[in-house]
């Protein structure tokens, strides 16, 4: 046990959270004596968050339970001008209605973590375009800017990243920090929020929040960071061969979600089961000891309880029951992610490595020839050995739908429509 008096900060450095605090005695103190507000930035960039973001997002969960207010904010000011922070290379803009249309998928998912409404410890939900949209820029300049150094801001990672790869840094991108900065600022002022917290990407435009404050405001203000999260081999968090593992389920089936969690990495598990769960810390030490063929009995617990959160329990099981009937039990898994084909296009003949990527099972036709030449494409079950097969309405099985496979754990059901 940790020797800090608060029970957030105590959890936030037991559970894996803490990279960097501006002042972690005094953050402490605080949280210790009263109730902090805390907040994380999300901008729009996309309909949906995959896997990546839940640190965040499990670290506002944690900030709630242990009797604190989460504000999530939604970056609809900030989107339209792209954080370079982690980027060499510049965003592409978005326009309004794109940024509205990815925050109203984005929304939908905070639900699952966190409970909102008016209440002392209710999370609230806030856009930036209210108070940025608006901003007078002469003014903004002489009021704000002017508490920037520009040698300051060239030595943050995000900028120097760029500098040295020599990729082009807009100076529309150079001014998310500032606003960035403004944003904390303003969320003090509206909501007394006293702590920014977010991905150790983001330490320096957290560290120009809490300055700012103290030179406008004379407020003391905090920032925590976490972690940059990779799995054990290097591999980025949230991300697969297929694509992202979103967090929406439009866009990511319960499936896939659950088997993403169930083929976490050995070494990964300990980690992932107390960043990602909230099993007790004593049960957590007995699944990580686990070793050979029975860590992956860890691997499901993990999956079962990072599904519930994100999906709901039902579909957890559900999940669960559909990856055992699928490749433990040779079963054909009802809930498996399902495509449909236009019928005339299935009895023309779809090439195979078309019908890998259209099934997501392939990024492209490189990667499913591959696939087919280390012995890991199959159709209902059997191997796929021919580059060039064409897939009709004759591989339908007694079910009326084609099972696809991509090694042992990721199979799509294609349906004729």
């Amino acid at each position: 046990m940790s020797d800090y008096a608060s029970e957030f900060v105590n959890s936030v450095i037991r559970r894996g959270f803490m990279h960097q605090c501006t002042d972690l005695d005094a953050l402490d103190d605080k949280a210790s004596q009263g109730r902090l507000a805390a907040y994380i930035g999300f901008d729009c960039t996309a309909p949906s968050l995959h896997a990546g973001s839940l640190v965040s997002i499990m670290l506002l969960r944690l900030l709630q339970k242990t009797g604190h207010k989460p504000i999530v904010l939604m970056g609809g000011g900030t989107t339209r001008v792209g954080d370079p922070s982690g980027k060499d290379e510049v965003r592409k803009l978005l326009d309004d209605a794109a940024i509205a249309a990815n925050m109203a998928g984005i929304k939908s998912v905070f639900s699952q973590f966190l409970k909102f409404g008016d209440g002392p410890t209710d999370a609230i939900m806030v856009n930036n375009a209210d108070w940025l949209d608006g901003l007078n820029y002469i003014e903004f300049l002489r009021d704000y800017g002017r508490h920037f150094s520009v040698n300051r801001m060239l030595g943050f990672d995000s900028v120097k990243l760029r500098l040295e790869r020599e990729q082009p840094l807009t100076f529309l991108e150079f001014n998310y920090m500032v606003l960035q900065a403004y944003d904390f600022l303003e969320l003090a002022r509206r909501h007394d929020c006293n702590l920014q917290m977010g991905g150790s990407d983001q330490w320096g435009n957290i560290v120009n929040g809490v300055d700012l404050a103290r030179r406008v405001d004379d407020r003391q203000l905090f920032g925590l960071t976490t972690p940059l999260l990779t799995t054990s081999s290097g591999a980025k968090m949230g991300k697969t061969a297929a694509g992202a593992i979103w967090l929406n389920d439009d866009m990511c089936s319960a499936y896939d979600y659950w088997q993403y969690w169930r083929n976490t990495e050995d070494a990964d598990v300990g980690k992932f089961l107390r960043l990602f769960t909230e099993l007790p810390d004593a049960e957590i030490e007995r699944l990580e000891k686990l070793d050979g063929a029975e860590i992956n009995e860890a691997k499901k617990t993990l999956a079962d309880h990072a599904t519930a959160l994100c999906r709901g329990a039902a579909a957890a099981t559900e999940a669960r029951r559909t990856a055992e009937t699928t490749f433990e039990q040779g079963g054909m898994g009802e809930t498996l992610p399902t495509i449909e084909i236009p019928r005339a296009r299935l009895d023309a003949g779809v090439p195979i490595l078309q019908l890998l990527n259209d099934a997501g099972l392939a990024a492209s036709n490189g990667e499913a020839r591959r696939l087919i030449r280390g012995g890991g494409a199959k159709i209902n079950d059997a191997a796929i050995t021919d580059e060039t097969l064409q897939v009709d309405t004759r591989s339908l099985n007694a079910e009326g739908v084609i099972k696809l496979s991509a090694g042992k754990k990721r199979h799509v059901l294609i349906r004729p429509a």
